[in-house]
């Protein structure tokens, strides 16, 4: 079994495994943690009580932030040419049609942290679907990343949105802000998200389909929440 490190260890005292916290409860631990210099991501794990070998009931959303993430995102739009211009008013990094398909392609680094797509680029995404999709950055309809409306879905990814999908153990993580931020604006961060997962729920699933959630550090022990 791997040795934990003295300050996992310090930490690990100030959490009850047996108890479930409230958010407000769990930040207040979550940063009385001996922490590392760096500025760390409150991290959440959400464990449903869901088949995730069932295509109908895959959980999968986007919610965007009320206070972002704390990072800096790096937007890419795929859109046909006479769109572009739109596209780079809006905020967007990387823009660009089938040329920049072809790039991506050929190996060209991805430098981009979210993808937007127009309906119409769509066929054309396909031949890079393979380098897309493990990375999680393939445009869906349901996270709201094909569509026409370019300007409104590439100021939203800036101000903080971010897409969650149920893996094959019938979890889903996401990052949703740094240690940093005040208390209050974490613990509105964790109510969205939560919601979102909720909301996201597929006809035929039971209401209380989250078992568990635990919020983290990168490198301290969780809290559980729910």
């Amino acid at each position: 079994m791997k040795k934990r490190s003295k300050r996992y260890r310090e930490a690990q005292k100030l959490v009850d495994k047996d108890k479930i916290y409230s958010i407000k409860e769990a930040i207040e631990i979550l940063k009385k943690m001996p922490k590392p210099k760096i500025d760390e991501t409150l991290e959440i794990s959400c464990k449903l009580d869901i088949d995730s070998k069932q295509s109908d009931q895959i959980i999968r959303g986007s919610v965007t932030l009320p206070h972002g993430t704390g990072k800096s995102i790096r937007v890419a739009v795929f859109c046909e040419p006479e769109k572009e211009s739109k596209a780079k008013e809006a905020g967007a990094d990387v823009v660009g049609s089938t040329d920049l398909i072809d790039k991506i392609a050929k190996g060209e680094n991805i430098n981009f942290d979210y993808c937007i797509s127009t309906p119409g680029m769509m066929k054309h995404l396909s031949k890079i679907g393979k380098i897309l999709g493990p990375r999680g950055l393939m445009p869906s309809p349901k996270t709201g990343t094909v569509t026409e409306n370019i300007s409104f879905a590439v100021k939203e990814a800036k101000k903080g949105k971010i897409d969650f999908r149920m893996d094959k153990f019938g979890c889903i993580y996401a990052g949703i802000g740094k240690i940093s931020f005040s208390n209050e604006a974490l613990v509105e961060n964790v109510e969205a998200f939560v919601e979102a997962v909720k909301n996201s729920r597929p006809q035929g699933v039971k209401p209380d389909f989250i078992k568990s959630i635990f919020l983290s550090l990168t490198f301290n022990p969780s809290v559980r929440i729910l």
